[in-house]
C-alpha cells in the first residue's frame, strides 16, 4: 500500500496542488473539478490517497508532532531550533514557527478530504469502493479535527459546503463543536470502512481505526460508558488483535500488524524524505537525533520489562545494522541526553538508516489500557485490560489495578509515540494531578523545571499569521 497510495496520487497533482501557506489560501477543490478528474473509481481512488500525504511531511507529522510531546516528562528537544526549545520550556508564543506549518498542513488534509466527499457520490464506480474511499476521508477529517482540539482548542470547522461556497475565512467553533466533529467524522467512517483489507491494501485505515480513535475521544471526554463500548468495538473484535511481541509493531517485516489501527506509511524514495525515523534516529546512524529520551523515561521501566530494549537504546545495548554487524550503543552517538528511541529505527541491508518504517499513532495496546482507564474511573475493575498488555511484555499481573498503575503502564507502552504530555494534561483536568507541579519538579539537566501556567498551556496558540489574514474573524486563544 505504501508505494501505491503515492504511485496513484502523482496523477492527481495537477488537479491538487498542496496549500502550504495559510488556510485563506484553499484552493476550492470542491468547486474547481478539471474536466480531467472524477472520471472513475481510479480517480477517486487517487484522490483518496492523497488524503493521506500532507501527513507524512516534516510539517504534518513526521517531527512538528513530536515537537509538541517534546513537552512532556518524556524526552529532549536535542536539535538546534529556537522555536523547540520555547514549546518544551513553555515559552512559545504565537508566532512560533511550528504552530503555523501544522495548521497548514492539517487544514490541507481536511481540504482534500472535503473534495473526495463532495466529487465521489457524483463518481459511476463500484459501490464498495466508494464506501471505503469516503469513510478514508471521514477518518482522515476526524482525525485531523481531533489532533487540532487537542492542539489548539478551539479552530474554524470547514465542511463540504465551505468548500462548495468558498467560505473559508470562518470564526474559530467551540472546543465542543470541534470535538463532535471529530466524533462524528470517526462514526461516518466506522459505518463506511471495512473490518480489514486485504493485504494489497495494508495500511489503509479500517473500521477498528475510528472506533479505536472514538474510544480515546471518549475517554478524553470522560464518557465512560462510550469508551468501553467502543474499546470492545476493537478489541472484542478478533481482526485486532496484540502483536505476539512488542517489537513486531517497531520492524519492518512486520510493522503493519493486526495491532496497528493506525500508522502513517513511509517507504524510502516514496514518501517524505524526512520520516520520524529521520528525526529520531541518532546522527551517528544517518539521522538527526531531534527527539532523545531522557534518564526519568528510562528508570520508569519494570527491572526486566523487554520493552525498554526495543523502545530506547541505553549505553551498552546490542545495535545490528545489517551487513555492518552489532556494536554497542554508546551515549555519544547522541546528541544531548545519552539516549535515542529505537522504536523508530530501522536499517537497510547495507547498514544504513532506512526511512522506511511506519509511525504507528493508534495501537491495540492504547485501546486496553483506554478500556482499563475508562473501567478504573468510572468504578469498575480494569485488570483484565491492563494485565492483557503487561503479559505480552512478560510482566506479572496486577490485582485492584488503580489510575496510578495506568498512568505508569501508557508511559512505558506508549513511550515516544505522541501520547504523554496530552495525558499529563487530560489528568490534571480530571483532577489526577497537578500538572504544574508535575513540570516544576527538576528531572535532571535535560529536563529541569518549567512553568506550566493553568489553563493557558492547555492549548497552543492559534499562528499569528492566521490571525492576522482573516481580519478579525479569527480571535487568538486566551492568554496569548
Amino acid at each position: 500500500m505504501k508505494k501505491k497510495i503515492i504511485l496513484a496520487s502523482m496523477s492527481l497533482l495537477l488537479v491538487m496542488n498542496a496549500c502550504k501557506v495559510d488556510l485563506l489560501d484553499t484552493t476550492p477543490y470542491g468547486q474547481v473539478t478539471s474536466q480531467q478528474y472524477w472520471r472513475n473509481g481510479d480517480d477517486v481512488v487517487a484522490a483518496t490517497n492523497a488524503v493521506y500525504a500532507p501527513l507524512l511531511e516534516e510539517d504534518g507529522f513526521a517531527h512538528t508532532e513530536y515537537c509538541f510531546d517534546n513537552c512532556s516528562d518524556d524526552m529532549h528537544r536535542a536539535g538546534d531550533h529556537s522555536d523547540e526549545t520555547a514549546l518544551e520550556l513553555f515559552t512559545f508564543d504565537a508566532s512560533n514557527s511550528h504552530l503555523l506549518a501544522t495548521w497548514a498542513t492539517k487544514y490541507e488534509v481536511i481540504s482534500r478530504a472535503n473534495a473526495v466527499l463532495i466529487n465521489a457520490p457524483k463518481v459511476d464506480m463500484d459501490e464498495t469502493l466508494r464506501n471505503r474511499s469516503m469513510g478514508e476521508a471521514y477518518f482522515l477529517r476526524g482525525f485531523v479535527y481531533w489532533r487540532l482540539s487537542l492542539i489548539y482548542g478551539e479552530v474554524p470547522i470547514l465542511l463540504e459546503e465551505d468548500a462548495i461556497n468558498l467560505n473559508f475565512n470562518k470564526p474559530k467553533s467551540s472546543f465542543e463543536e470541534v470535538r463532535a466533529q471529530a466524533e462524528a467524522d470517526f462514526l461516518k467512517a466506522a459505518e463506511l470502512l471495512p473490518v480489514s483489507h486485504a493485504a494489497a491494501e495494508a495500511g489503509r485505515v479500517t473500521q477498528g481505526s475510528a472506533n479505536g480513535f472514538l474510544a480515546k475521544l471518549y475517554v478524553y471526554n470522560e464518557n465512560w460508558a462510550k469508551a468501553i463500548e467502543y474499546a470492545d468495538k476493537v478489541i472484542g473484535n478478533g481482526a485486532y488483535t496484540l502483536a505476539a511481541n512488542f517489537n513486531e509493531n517497531f520492524e519492518l517485516e512486520t510493522e503493519n500488524n493486526p495491532e496497528v489501527l493506525f500508522a502513517l506509511q513511509y517507504e524510502t524514495g516514496w514518501t517524505a524524505d524526512n520520516s520520524p525515523a529521520f528525526y529520531h534516529t541518532p546522527q551517528a546512524y544517518g539521522g538527526w537525533g531531534f527527539h532523545e529520551p531522557i534518564e526519568d523515561l528510562v528508570e520508569e521501566f519494570e527491572e526486566g520489562d523487554p520493552r525498554r530494549a526495543y523502545s530506547i537504546y541505553a549505553p551498552g545495548d546490542p545495535v545490528t545494522r545489517g551487513s555492518q554487524g552489532t556494536e554497542p550503543f554508546e551515549a555519544d552517538m547522541t546528541r544531548v541526553t545519552g539516549y535515542a528511541f529505537r522504536k523508530y529505527s530501522a536499517y537497510t541491508d547495507a547498514g544504513d538508516m532506512s526511512q522506511s518504517l511506519n509511525a504507528p499513532f493508534l495501537r491495540v495496546a492504547d485501546v486496553y489500557l483506554l478500556a482499563a482507564e475508562a473501567k478504573i474511573r468510572s468504578g469498575q475493575n480494569g485488570d483484565v485490560e491492563l494485565n492483557m498488555v503487561r503479559a505480552r511484555a512478560g510482566l506479572d499481573p496486577i490485582a485492584g489495578a488503580t489510575i496510578e498503575d495506568i498512568m505508569h503502564e501508557r508511559r512505558v507502552e506508549l513511550a515516544g509515540e505522541n501520547e504523554r504530555h496530552q495525558d499529563l494534561m487530560r489528568w490534571d483536568k480530571g483532577g489526577i494531578l497537578d500538572i504544574s507541579a508535575h513540570y516544576s519538579i527538576d528531572r535532571g539537566p535535560y529536563k529541569p523545571g518549567r512553568n506550566f501556567v493553568k489553563p493557558k498551556h492547555y492549548y497552543f496558540p492559534l499562528p499569528q499569521r492566521e490571525v492576522d489574514l482573516s481580519n478579525g474573524v479569527l480571535v487568538q486563544n486566551p492568554n496569548y
